[in-house]
C-alpha cells in the first residue's frame, strides 16, 4: 500500500511527503506501518507523534533513533520474533505489554510498526480491535488486508483466541470519552494505581 501526500506553497524539495509502507490510521492518534525509511521521516513529523511500538527483536536501526530522539519520539520495543511459529506465551505477554502502551493517551499519537507493517503489527491491532469489540469477521478482514496473500492463519487463531477480558481485568475499566473542545474521540483507560511506563525495551 502507497500514499504519496502534495502539499502546496512549501519548497519544491518538501513538496511531496512519502508515508512508510503499508500505512494507515487505526483510530484517531493511532497509526500503523512498516518500517519507516528515511524518505518518510517528513511525513512523520506531520504526525506530532509522541511514541513509536516496534515489534521486532532486532536492534532499531540508527538513523531511526536519531530522528526519534531529534522529534522527542519515545520508542516502545517488544522483541516478537517475525518467524512463522512464534511462542504462543511469549507472543501473549508482548501483546499484553503493547496494548497497554497503544491505549494510553499519555502515549498518543501513537505509530506501530514492525518490519514490514503486516504479521505483527496485523496481530498487535487485531486484539487492539477486539478491545473495541469489532466483529471478528471485521477484524480478519482488516488483518488480510495488509498481510495480503502472506496471511498467516497462525495469526488468525492467535487473534482469536486472545483474552481481552484478562487485559480489562487489569486496567479495571477501557472507556471512549470526549477530550477538550476537538470533541474527539478517544480510548482511556483509568486506573490510579498505574504509572507511566519508564522501560521503553520489553
Amino acid at each position: 500500500m502507497g500514499l504519496i501526500v502534495e502539499v502546496e506553497n512549501v519548497d519544491q524539495d518538501d513538496a511531496v511527503l512519502i508515508p512508510p509502507s503499508n500505512f494507515s490510521m487505526v483510530e484517531d492518534c493511532i497509526y500503523r506501518s512498516s518500517l519507516p525509511q528515511p524518505s518518510s521521516f517528513p511525513f512523520l513529523r506531520t504526525l506530532n507523534l509522541r511514541s513509536i511500538i516496534y515489534l521486532c527483536p532486532e536492534s532499531y536501526p540508527e538513523e531511526n533513533l536519531e530522528f526519534l530522539n531529534s522529534q522527542n519520539i519515545r520508542l516502545f520495543q517488544f522483541g516478537i520474533e517475525g518467524k512463522t511459529e512464534v511462542s504462543l506465551p511469549v507472543l501473549k505477554d508482548s501483546i499484553m505489554e503493547a496494548l497497554k502502551v497503544l491505549i494510553d493517551v499519555r502515549n498518543h499519537p501513537i505509530l506501530i510498526h514492525c518490519k514490514r507493517g503486516k504479521h505483527r503489527t496485523g496481530s498487535l491491532v487485531g486484539c487492539f480491535r477486539k478491545l473495541q469489540n469489532w466483529c471478528l469477521s471485521s477484524v480478519f478482514e482488516e488483518y488480510q488486508r495488509f498481510a495480503g496473500v502472506k496471511s498467516r492463519t497462525a495469526d488468525l487463531t492467535f487473534i482469536e483466541m486472545f483474552d481481552v477480558l484478562s487485559l480489562r481485568q487489569c486496567l479495571y475499566s477501557i472507556i471512549y470519552q470526549y477530550q477538550g473542545a476537538s470533541k474527539k474521540r478517544r480510548l482511556m483507560y483509568q486506573d490510579e494505581n498505574l504509572q507511566k511506563p519508564r522501560l521503553t525495551s520489553f
